[in-house]
């Protein structure tokens, strides 16, 4: 993929935050899809063929970060006295406490940074230590099993966080502990055993990757030997999650199944 120069510097200046909040003893790391490119870049040439950035000026328009609730001073102090970022007041004055909006000096892009969870259609935690919380488990993203997580939690789901998945699927291996370079299918098949609004969306948008993946591949946009790994490990995905045992929260909310509103309503924030 024939990066832009506003994508070479977002994804340039991505990396320096992370390592200067590092070198400050301050955990953050990228996710969404800023984070899937970097941390797929063997399969990058997905998104061009899966035609996945659009604008060829313009693929990544902003980045998102996550950390820990208790460093937010320190990671204040990172990205405003340090690295020149500039805050959003409204951002800071309503929504502070869980999330930090800031702007680039010269209006390049925003930041978004999270703390302890990602709070959307479904809630994926983190924890809130960050010497246990999970962005321990990999530098300078999220780890890929969580990748996976905070596509999956989207209710309607677009085709670009499709292709995201598939880029995604495709750079990486299946198995049932946590890795740098694996998604963890029984990490992943526990926190839907125990959230039923969170299966449905999940197990809905992984049936949409294996019927979108069988459309770009008779589009051409997809390679016959991209396709039969994505939807391979999609559907290996699903059966890990079909085998394991359903808690009685889980059990209990199947009842009502979609006669009542299974998804969080998500609150969008001006940027």
């Amino acid at each position: 993929m024939l990066e832009s120069e506003n994508d070479r510097t977002l994804l340039e200046d991505s990396l320096k935050i992370v390592d200067a909040a590092k070198e400050h003893d301050v955990t953050l790391r990228l996710l969404g899809a800023v984070a899937i490119s970097l941390h797929s870049r063997e399969f990058v040439h997905l998104y061009q063929s899966l035609k996945r950035l659009g604008d060829a000026n313009r693929g990544f328009t902003d980045m998102d970060l996550i950390g820990y609730a208790r460093q937010r001073a320190k990671v204040r102090e990172l990205m405003e006295d340090r690295l020149g970022y500039v805050v959003d007041q409204n951002v800071l004055l309503f929504r502070g406490k869980e999330r930090l909006l800031y702007h680039h000096s010269q209006g390049v892009y925003n930041v978004d940074i999270f703390f302890d969870k990602l709070n959307f259609s479904h809630e994926i935690s983190i924890g809130s230590d960050p010497k246990t919380g999970r962005l321990l488990l990999d530098y300078p993203t999220l780890s890929p099993t969580d990748l996976l997580l905070e596509k999956l939690q989207i209710h309607s789901i677009s085709q670009k966080d499709l292709k995201d998945i598939i880029v995604l699927l495709r750079a990486h291996q299946l198995d049932f502990r946590d890795d740098p370079d694996l998604i963890n299918m029984k990490y992943v098949a526990m926190i839907f055993s125990d959230d039923w609004g969170f299966w449905k969306d999940a197990t809905t948008n992984l049936q949409d990757v294996l019927s979108y993946s069988q459309k770009y591949r008779d589009e051409e946009t997809l390679s016959e030997p991209d396709f039969s790994d994505v939807s391979s490990k999609a559907d290996r995905i699903l059966e890990a999650i079909a085998k394991q045992p359903k808690t009685l929260k889980w059990k209990l909310r199947e009842r009502s199944g979609e006669g009542k509103q299974w998804w969080n309503t998500v609150e969008e924030i001006s940027r």
